[in-house]
Protein backbone atom coordinates (compact mmCIF):
# COMPACT_ATOMS: atom_id res chain seq x y z
CA UNK A 1 0.00 0.00 0.00
CA UNK A 2 1.09 3.60 -0.72
CA UNK A 3 1.96 5.74 1.85
CA UNK A 4 0.20 8.75 1.85
CA UNK A 5 3.13 11.52 2.50
CA UNK A 6 2.84 15.24 2.65
CA UNK A 7 4.64 17.63 0.22
CA UNK A 8 8.60 17.60 0.89
CA UNK A 9 8.51 21.33 0.82
CA UNK A 10 6.32 21.50 3.89
CA UNK A 11 8.34 19.10 6.04
CA UNK A 12 11.36 21.35 4.56
CA UNK A 13 9.66 24.79 6.27
CA UNK A 14 8.87 22.66 9.10
CA UNK A 15 12.12 21.78 9.87
CA UNK A 16 13.07 25.32 9.70
CA UNK A 17 10.32 26.85 12.04
CA UNK A 18 11.15 24.20 14.20
CA UNK A 19 14.79 24.73 14.41
CA UNK A 20 14.85 28.40 14.43
CA UNK A 21 11.86 28.58 16.69
CA UNK A 22 10.52 31.67 14.26
CA UNK A 23 8.08 31.86 10.88
CA UNK A 24 10.07 35.20 10.08
CA UNK A 25 13.27 33.72 10.45
CA UNK A 26 12.51 30.29 9.11
CA UNK A 27 10.58 32.67 5.29
CA UNK A 28 14.31 34.39 5.57
CA UNK A 29 16.51 31.42 5.63
CA UNK A 30 14.27 29.59 2.93
CA UNK A 31 14.04 32.94 0.57
CA UNK A 32 10.13 32.94 0.85
CA UNK A 33 7.70 35.49 2.55
CA UNK A 34 6.53 34.58 6.01
CA UNK A 35 3.23 34.21 4.79
CA UNK A 36 3.98 31.43 2.32
CA UNK A 37 5.63 29.76 5.70
CA UNK A 38 3.17 30.08 7.50
CA UNK A 39 0.40 28.69 4.21
CA UNK A 40 2.84 25.47 3.94
CA UNK A 41 2.28 24.70 8.29
CA UNK A 42 -1.44 25.02 7.97
CA UNK A 43 -1.38 22.46 5.06
CA UNK A 44 1.04 20.24 6.39
CA UNK A 45 -0.94 20.46 10.16
CA UNK A 46 -4.19 20.12 8.11
CA UNK A 47 -2.70 16.68 6.65
CA UNK A 48 -1.30 15.24 9.48
CA UNK A 49 -4.42 16.28 11.44
CA UNK A 50 -2.46 17.84 14.75
CA UNK A 51 -1.11 21.31 15.63
CA UNK A 52 2.89 21.39 15.32
CA UNK A 53 2.66 24.76 16.78
CA UNK A 54 1.50 27.19 19.70
CA UNK A 55 1.75 31.17 18.26
CA UNK A 56 2.70 33.00 20.95
CA UNK A 57 3.59 36.90 21.26
CA UNK A 58 7.25 36.62 19.82
CA UNK A 59 7.86 32.97 19.24
CA UNK A 60 6.39 30.00 18.03
CA UNK A 61 6.71 26.53 20.80
CA UNK A 62 6.98 23.08 19.10
CA UNK A 63 3.92 20.90 20.48
CA UNK A 64 4.66 17.23 21.46
CA UNK A 65 3.79 16.35 18.28
CA UNK A 66 5.99 18.59 16.47
CA UNK A 67 8.76 17.46 18.91
CA UNK A 68 8.07 14.15 18.22
CA UNK A 69 8.81 14.81 14.20
CA UNK A 70 11.41 16.95 14.57
CA UNK A 71 14.74 14.12 14.76
CA UNK A 72 13.15 12.00 12.07
CA UNK A 73 12.47 14.95 9.80
CA UNK A 74 15.69 16.13 10.20
CA UNK A 75 17.44 13.38 9.89
CA UNK A 76 15.12 12.71 6.27
CA UNK A 77 16.23 15.81 5.10
CA UNK A 78 20.03 14.73 5.88
CA UNK A 79 19.40 11.68 4.14
CA UNK A 80 18.41 13.42 0.69
CA UNK A 81 21.49 15.56 0.65
CA UNK A 82 24.05 12.94 1.32
CA UNK A 83 21.61 10.93 -1.61
CA UNK A 84 22.49 13.58 -4.04
CA UNK A 85 26.41 14.16 -2.95
CA UNK A 86 26.86 10.53 -3.31
CA UNK A 87 26.12 10.09 -7.23
CA UNK A 88 28.25 13.39 -7.72
CA UNK A 89 31.32 12.55 -9.26
CA UNK A 90 34.45 13.78 -7.41
CA UNK A 91 36.78 15.73 -8.51
CA UNK A 92 40.22 17.55 -7.57
CA UNK A 93 38.87 20.77 -9.05
CA UNK A 94 35.97 22.93 -9.21
CA UNK A 95 34.33 25.37 -7.16
CA UNK A 96 34.44 25.15 -2.99
CA UNK A 97 31.94 27.38 -1.33
CA UNK A 98 32.68 27.94 2.85
CA UNK A 99 31.55 30.29 5.10
CA UNK A 100 33.19 31.40 8.37
CA UNK A 101 33.10 33.95 11.17
CA UNK A 102 33.81 37.52 10.00
CA UNK A 103 36.77 38.35 12.88
CA UNK A 104 38.27 35.04 11.75
CA UNK A 105 37.90 35.77 8.05
CA UNK A 106 39.42 39.73 8.08
CA UNK A 107 42.17 39.56 10.93
CA UNK A 108 43.28 35.57 10.04
CA UNK A 109 42.24 33.75 6.58
CA UNK A 110 42.21 36.51 4.28
CA UNK A 111 46.12 37.27 4.96
CA UNK A 112 46.70 33.15 3.73
CA UNK A 113 44.37 32.62 1.03
CA UNK A 114 47.10 33.70 -1.70
CA UNK A 115 48.94 30.36 -0.40
CA UNK A 116 46.28 27.95 -0.77
CA UNK A 117 45.56 29.45 -4.07
CA UNK A 118 48.62 29.15 -5.22
CA UNK A 119 48.95 25.74 -4.23
CA UNK A 120 45.63 24.44 -5.92
CA UNK A 121 44.78 27.18 -8.83
CA UNK A 122 42.72 24.41 -9.83
CA UNK A 123 39.84 24.60 -6.95
CA UNK A 124 37.87 28.01 -7.00
CA UNK A 125 36.99 29.18 -3.62
CA UNK A 126 34.16 31.00 -2.84
CA UNK A 127 34.21 32.67 0.73
CA UNK A 128 31.44 33.80 3.04
CA UNK A 129 30.74 35.07 6.34
CA UNK A 130 27.91 34.84 8.56
CA UNK A 131 27.62 35.48 12.06
CA UNK A 132 25.27 32.00 12.38
CA UNK A 133 29.14 30.36 11.97
CA UNK A 134 28.50 31.24 16.21
CA UNK A 135 27.04 29.12 18.29
CA UNK A 136 24.43 30.74 20.65
CA UNK A 137 23.04 28.89 23.70
CA UNK A 138 19.96 30.72 23.68
CA UNK A 139 18.69 29.77 19.60
CA UNK A 140 18.42 33.22 18.56
CA UNK A 141 21.73 32.28 16.42
CA UNK A 142 24.72 29.96 15.55
CA UNK A 143 24.19 25.89 15.54
CA UNK A 144 22.12 26.40 12.21
CA UNK A 145 23.68 24.12 10.26
CA UNK A 146 21.00 23.96 7.19
CA UNK A 147 23.49 25.36 5.38
CA UNK A 148 25.97 22.73 5.21
CA UNK A 149 23.10 20.07 5.50
CA UNK A 150 21.35 21.66 1.99
CA UNK A 151 24.40 21.55 0.82
CA UNK A 152 24.72 25.10 -0.09
CA UNK A 153 28.15 24.82 2.11
CA UNK A 154 31.20 22.46 1.34
CA UNK A 155 32.68 23.82 4.64
CA UNK A 156 32.05 25.73 7.65
CA UNK A 157 34.67 27.34 9.93
CA UNK A 158 32.28 27.58 13.41
CA UNK A 159 33.13 29.29 16.75
CA UNK A 160 31.81 27.16 19.07
CA UNK A 161 31.61 24.04 21.38
CA UNK A 162 32.43 21.82 18.20
CA UNK A 163 29.82 19.08 19.27
CA UNK A 164 27.21 19.03 15.70
CA UNK A 165 25.58 16.06 15.56
CA UNK A 166 26.09 14.10 12.08
CA UNK A 167 28.53 16.50 11.36
CA UNK A 168 32.86 16.29 11.19
CA UNK A 169 33.96 18.34 13.21
CA UNK A 170 37.72 18.96 13.99
CA UNK A 171 39.29 21.35 16.17
CA UNK A 172 41.43 24.04 14.31
CA UNK A 173 42.56 26.12 17.85
CA UNK A 174 41.53 27.00 21.21
CA UNK A 175 41.25 30.83 22.16
CA UNK A 176 41.74 33.27 24.96
CA UNK A 177 41.02 37.28 25.38
CA UNK A 178 43.53 39.17 25.91
CA UNK A 179 43.52 43.44 26.74
CA UNK A 180 44.92 45.09 23.47
CA UNK A 181 45.57 48.86 22.12
CA UNK A 182 46.86 51.14 20.09
CA UNK A 183 51.07 51.44 20.83
CA UNK A 184 50.18 55.23 21.86
CA UNK A 185 48.41 54.69 24.98
CA UNK A 186 51.20 52.73 26.63
CA UNK A 187 52.79 56.56 26.64
CA UNK A 188 51.18 59.99 27.32
CA UNK A 189 49.79 61.27 31.01
CA UNK A 190 48.05 58.33 31.77
CA UNK A 191 50.27 55.24 30.52
CA UNK A 192 49.31 51.35 30.91
CA UNK A 193 51.44 50.23 33.03
CA UNK A 194 49.37 48.10 35.61
CA UNK A 195 45.86 47.26 35.51
CA UNK A 196 44.49 49.54 37.93
CA UNK A 197 45.55 52.28 35.36
CA UNK A 198 42.18 51.49 32.58
CA UNK A 199 40.60 53.33 34.95
CA UNK A 200 41.41 56.17 32.86
CA UNK A 201 41.17 54.75 29.75
CA UNK A 202 37.81 53.43 27.45
CA UNK A 203 37.28 50.07 28.32
CA UNK A 204 35.77 48.85 24.12
CA UNK A 205 33.15 45.89 24.79
CA UNK A 206 32.64 43.04 21.80
CA UNK A 207 29.38 41.70 21.91
CA UNK A 208 29.95 39.49 18.87
CA UNK A 209 29.78 35.63 20.67
CA UNK A 210 26.14 36.57 21.66
CA UNK A 211 26.64 33.60 24.74
CA UNK A 212 28.04 35.25 27.71
CA UNK A 213 28.42 32.29 29.22
CA UNK A 214 31.33 31.31 26.64
CA UNK A 215 32.47 35.06 25.81
CA UNK A 216 34.53 36.21 28.75
CA UNK A 217 33.95 40.03 29.53
CA UNK A 218 35.84 42.85 31.29
CA UNK A 219 34.45 41.93 34.30
CA UNK A 220 36.04 38.08 33.97
CA UNK A 221 39.19 39.81 32.85
CA UNK A 222 39.78 42.04 35.75
CA UNK A 223 38.74 39.23 38.32
CA UNK A 224 41.47 37.26 36.58
CA UNK A 225 43.87 40.26 37.05
CA UNK A 226 42.91 40.69 40.49
CA UNK A 227 42.00 44.17 40.38
CA UNK A 228 38.98 45.59 41.89
CA UNK A 229 39.28 48.60 41.03
CA UNK A 230 37.95 49.67 37.87
CA UNK A 231 34.22 49.71 36.29
CA UNK A 232 33.73 47.12 34.06
CA UNK A 233 30.43 48.31 33.11
CA UNK A 234 31.43 51.45 31.30
CA UNK A 235 32.29 52.08 27.74
CA UNK A 236 30.96 51.33 24.37
CA UNK A 237 29.50 47.88 23.21
CA UNK A 238 30.50 46.62 19.31
CA UNK A 239 28.49 44.11 17.86
CA UNK A 240 31.03 43.51 15.50
CA UNK A 241 34.49 42.48 16.61
CA UNK A 242 36.40 43.60 14.11
CA UNK A 243 34.93 47.36 14.69
CA UNK A 244 35.67 46.65 18.19
CA UNK A 245 39.01 46.09 17.09
CA UNK A 246 39.48 49.46 14.38
CA UNK A 247 38.27 51.29 17.53
CA UNK A 248 41.49 50.07 19.67
CA UNK A 249 43.65 50.37 16.94
CA UNK A 250 42.22 54.17 16.34
CA UNK A 251 43.11 54.70 20.07
CA UNK A 252 39.72 54.98 21.62
CA UNK A 253 40.32 52.68 24.49
CA UNK A 254 41.30 49.03 25.34
CA UNK A 255 39.10 45.85 23.94
CA UNK A 256 39.58 42.44 24.68
CA UNK A 257 40.34 40.37 21.31
CA UNK A 258 40.68 37.25 21.10
CA UNK A 259 44.26 35.02 21.11
CA UNK A 260 45.74 34.11 18.53
CA UNK A 261 43.92 36.02 16.10
CA UNK A 262 46.15 39.28 16.60
CA UNK A 263 49.68 37.66 15.42
CA UNK A 264 48.85 39.78 12.25
CA UNK A 265 48.48 43.14 13.66
CA UNK A 266 50.94 42.84 16.76
CA UNK A 267 53.39 42.06 13.70
CA UNK A 268 52.58 44.74 11.74
CA UNK A 269 52.66 47.62 15.40
CA UNK A 270 49.18 48.26 15.10
CA UNK A 271 48.39 47.02 18.19
CA UNK A 272 50.48 46.33 21.55
CA UNK A 273 49.10 43.49 24.22
CA UNK A 274 49.76 45.39 27.57
CA UNK A 275 49.28 43.15 30.40
CA UNK A 276 49.73 39.50 30.42
CA UNK A 277 46.46 38.52 31.57
CA UNK A 278 44.35 36.02 29.45
CA UNK A 279 40.98 34.92 29.80
CA UNK A 280 40.13 31.32 28.53
CA UNK A 281 36.88 30.85 26.02
CA UNK A 282 34.65 28.43 26.12
CA UNK A 283 34.75 28.23 22.46
CA UNK A 284 36.96 27.53 19.73
CA UNK A 285 37.68 27.18 16.32
CA UNK A 286 36.01 24.56 14.46
CA UNK A 287 36.16 22.73 10.46
CA UNK A 288 32.62 21.58 10.15
CA UNK A 289 31.57 19.43 7.07
CA UNK A 290 29.04 17.14 6.02
CA UNK A 291 30.02 13.57 6.31
CA UNK A 292 29.42 13.11 3.03
CA UNK A 293 31.22 16.23 2.01
CA UNK A 294 34.56 15.47 4.20
CA UNK A 295 35.12 12.71 1.56
CA UNK A 296 35.32 15.14 -1.23
CA UNK A 297 38.61 15.84 -2.98
CA UNK A 298 38.81 19.59 -2.68
CA UNK A 299 36.91 19.53 0.77
CA UNK A 300 39.58 17.11 2.07
CA UNK A 301 42.64 19.42 0.54
CA UNK A 302 41.47 22.76 1.91
CA UNK A 303 40.52 21.44 5.59
CA UNK A 304 44.17 19.62 5.12
CA UNK A 305 45.60 23.52 4.59
CA UNK A 306 43.23 24.78 7.54
CA UNK A 307 44.52 22.50 9.84
CA UNK A 308 48.25 23.17 9.13
CA UNK A 309 47.64 26.97 8.66
CA UNK A 310 46.33 26.84 12.16
CA UNK A 311 49.72 24.54 13.11
CA UNK A 312 51.18 28.22 11.93
CA UNK A 313 49.68 30.26 13.56
CA UNK A 314 49.88 28.65 16.92
CA UNK A 315 53.97 28.43 16.26
CA UNK A 316 53.97 32.03 15.49
CA UNK A 317 51.95 33.01 18.31
CA UNK A 318 54.45 31.60 20.64
CA UNK A 319 57.12 33.20 18.67
CA UNK A 320 56.04 36.45 19.23
CA UNK A 321 54.97 35.04 23.31
CA UNK A 322 51.70 35.88 21.27
CA UNK A 323 51.73 39.12 23.97
CA UNK A 324 53.94 41.37 21.81
CA UNK A 325 53.19 43.00 25.80
CA UNK A 326 55.37 45.44 26.92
Amino acid sequence: MARSLPPLLSLRVFESCARLRSFKRAAEELHVTPAAVSHQIKALEEHLGVALFRRLTRQIELTPSAELMLPKIREGLDCFVAAVDAVRPDSDSGTLTICLPPSLASRWLIHRLQDFSERHPEIQLRVGTNLSTIDSHDGSAGEDLSALREGRVDLEVRFGSGEYEGMDSSLMFEVSYLAVCAPGLLKGKRPLRHPRDLSYHTLIHDDTVRDRSERPNWADWLAAACETGVDASRGPHFSNSSLALEAAMDGMGVALALRPLLTHDIAAGRLVVPFDVAVPSGYAYHVVTTTTASERTIVRRFKEWLLEESRRLLKRADELGQSGTA
